[in-house]
C-alpha cells in the first residue's frame, strides 16, 4: 500500500459520549418523533342507539 492510499482510508472515529447526548435523550427523542409522526386513529363507528324511551310520558 502506498502512503497516499493509507491516508485516504483513515477516518476519525466518533466515540460515544463525545457528542454530549445521552442514550436516554436519544431514546426519548425517537419516541417523541414516533408519536408526532403517527396520525390519530379514526373514530370508532357508533352503534345505532335504540329509541330513547326513558319511561316518560308527555303530559296531556
Amino acid at each position: 500500500m502506498s502512503a497516499s492510499e493509507n491516508k485516504v482510508q483513515q477516518r476519525p472515529q466518533v466515540v460515544a459520549g463525545v457528542a454530549g447526548v445521552s442514550m436516554r435523550d436519544l431514546l426519548a427523542a425517537g419516541a417523541a418523533a414516533n408519536v408526532i409522526s403517527t396520525p390519530p386513529r379514526a373514530p370508532e363507528p357508533e352503534a345505532p342507539r335504540p329509541a330513547a324511551d326513558h319511561g316518560h310520558r308527555e303530559a296531556a
